[in-house]
């Protein structure tokens, strides 16, 4: 959707990722054949290529930059999964709460096309209810994308640091994907830490894109913890792998296993007390981030120029029209223009500094970057989702 007020800038709002078919986000978009899209990328790579400043052609690129799709992972949501989680009334319904939250925010991911890589300084800064959403680009190289997400009313604080570090290993790409993740429920005193697991793009026997790794949930507060393992299918097609997690729910302090998780997170997770061995399903991918709505534009007058819908606007535009040379030449202008400004900043001997974050590094590799927001909580978007 594209929406312009006269003299505001034009906003290119398109649907979320969604769990129909792998999606590509948007009905007016098709991804190009599937070997068109292997040989666009091995044209792209060379071996020692550094994958993060790798450049796709427009026809490969999904009509959204990758900010927007960290932040879909929060805000695009079937119902209010967030809100859940503050309000059950015990410790252990809250954590299985969050375990089933974490679940949601993976979405599927179609082979060979790809979010545009922000810019720096970009910002994304949506709306859905009480919960207000806001990314932003705090490095280029390398990528790192901070975000916070703020609900006052239901007491609810989320701050993630995203830095991605893919590595080439000729049949696949394994992306690590380092930063941590704090769920704060501020009405219950708790706070929860969480990673990500990795984004696998394997090319044979079938090109596929998988979530793969393990994945630590703790609440210092309540003494609970969770693991889960994500997997994908390696080589040989096995329905019972593609896209399974399984994993427990622990106490810390003994290790001793309160609950056993099992199933695929693009259709159903079960949940089995280890005591009764009663059973209960904790997901639904089908009522989670199934026919996901469309942003809209609810104040044009308030959406920044930073923002990422209308950094990547003409780009957008033209690759829902297909017209593959004038995203060609949109997409050219905005990564030379960034080139530019990095270039004066260096002359000038200037450093460049977040506008909504603070930034700094992490002596533990697991978390590498630590993203923390300036401001105590998130404002209310000019883009919203109609809850």
């Amino acid at each position: 959707m594209c929406v312009a007020a006269d003299g505001e800038a034009e906003v290119v709002l398109t649907a979320p990722l969604s769990l129909e078919d792998g999606n590509e986000s948007d009905s007016n978009y098709k991804a190009p054949h599937i070997l068109k899209r292997i040989l666009s990328f091995f044209a792209s790579i060379r071996p020692g290529s550094e994958l993060t400043r790798i450049q796709l052609p427009p026809s490969f690129n999904l009509p959204k930059s990758q900010l927007q799709c960290y932040g879909e992972s929060v805000y695009s949501i079937g119902f209010d999964m967030l809100g859940k989680c503050s309000k059950e009334e015990t410790p252990l319904d809250r954590f299985v709460s969050v375990v089933s939250w974490n679940i949601s925010t993976l979405r599927p991911l179609a082979f060979g096309v790809a979010p545009y890589n922000p810019v720096l300084g970009e910002t994304h800064h949506v709306s859905v209810g009480t919960l207000n959403v806001l990314l932003e680009q705090v490095s280029h190289h390398p990528p790192v994308t901070a975000l916070h997400a703020t609900d006052e009313k239901a007491g609810i604080e989320l701050i993630c640091c995203h830095h991605a570090m893919p590595k080439f290993h000729g049949a696949y790409i394994d992306t690590e994907v380092h930063g941590k993740r704090e769920l704060k429920l501020h009405n219950r005193n708790e706070t929860y830490t969480m990673n990500s697991p990795n984004l696998v793009i394997r090319f044979v026997p079938v090109p596929r894109v998988n979530w793969d790794g393990n994945v630590v949930i703790k609440c210092k507060e309540t003494g609970l913890e969770a693991e889960l393992r994500y997997r994908g299918n390696s080589f040989l097609p096995r329905p019972s792998v593609q896209r399974s997690v399984k994993g427990r729910i622990f106490r810390s302090s003994t290790s001793e296993t309160i609950s056993e998780i099992d199933g695929h997170w693009d259709k159903t997770v079960r949940m089995t007390n280890v005591s009764t061995r009663k059973t209960t399903i904790i997901y639904d991918a089908a009522k989670a981030i199934s026919k996901l709505k469309t942003p809209v534009l609810k104040d044009p007058k308030a959406v920044l120029p930073s923002e990422s819908t209308v950094v990547w606007a003409e780009v957008s535009k033209a690759i829902l029209q297909k017209r593959w040379e004038d995203a060609r030449e949109a997409k050219t202008h905005i990564e030379e223009r960034q080139r530019q400004s990095a270039r004066a900043r260096k002359m000038r001997n200037e450093r460049w500094n977040p506008k909504f974050f603070n930034l700094t590094h992490s002596d533990d590799n697991r978390i590498g970057w630590e993203c923390s927001p300036i401001n105590l909580n998130v404002a209310p978007a000019p883009i919203i989702v109609d809850d």
